[in-house]
């Protein structure tokens, strides 16, 4: 996973997390992005079949049958990666524990706003029936006007 700079991070809690991030926290998320990718995978298994491959073949007599030298180094390496894969899962539960409580922020303010023009628009269809009544009524006083006894013209 290639690492994001400081244009990528655009929603303010992944930014300051970040930026706020120790170096121990950034060595932890840099070792498991790499521990958790293809290209670890493909490496440690070409190492593991040149090492196994070598010893059987007596290439290389350093390690024999049942590869304890190679166990050595396997739990070397979880005993390692256990730990760093556990720092960056905490960090990426506080991360999404930071993002949805800003989302719950932002919530909040938008159902504030949402309130607000809700009441704007309760107390404009307010005016709109009160115009809607006065016209009703002054159409009334026209057409009253127009069917009233009309003058006799003769």
């Amino acid at each position: 996973m290639r690492q994001l700079n400081r244009n990528d991070v655009r929603h303010p809690v992944n930014r300051q997390f970040r930026d706020d991030a120790t170096l121990g926290a950034r060595i932890a998320d840099r070792a498991t992005d790499f521990i958790g990718s293809w290209t670890f995978l493909a490496i440690q298994t070409v190492i593991v079949v040149a090492w196994i491959t070598a010893n059987v073949l007596l290439l290389l007599d350093f390690d024999p049958f049942p590869f304890i030298l190679l166990n050595l180094a396997f739990s070397t390496q979880a005993a390692y990666a256990a730990p760093l894969i556990l720092l960056a899962g905490n960090r990426h539960a506080l991360r999404d524990r930071m993002t949805l409580e800003h989302a719950a922020a932002e919530t909040d303010i938008e159902e504030q706003q949402n309130r607000q023009l809700l009441e704007g628009n309760r107390q404009l269809m307010e005016r709109i029936e009160r115009l809607e009544r006065r016209i009703l009524e002054s159409e009334k006083a026209i057409l009253g006007r127009f069917d009233g006894p009309r003058p006799w013209r003769g």
